[in-house]
């Protein structure tokens, strides 16, 4: 083996543990990133079911007193 040949493989060694490092790093972000959108799914069920339910009720009280004639009357 040259000496060009062995500046060649360390440097290829070099870059696969770069790359090596960089996809162990990019992989906890994409775990991270899944925990995350999880998290904010069930939060958007959350609101989405406390809205309906705010929804829910404004549309009742509208219907109960939408025939009454008001109190000023």
């Amino acid at each position: 083996m040259t000496a060009s040949d062995a500046q060649r493989l360390d440097e290829l060694e070099s870059r696969l543990a770069f790359q090596d490092d960089l996809i162990e790093n990019l992989n906890e972000v994409v775990v991270r990133h899944d925990r995350e959108l999880g998290r904010l799914a069930r939060r958007l069920r959350e609101l989405e079911n406390r809205l309906q339910a705010v929804a829910d009720l404004a549309a009742d009280a509208g219907a109960d007193s939408g025939h009454e004639v008001p109190p000023h009357y």
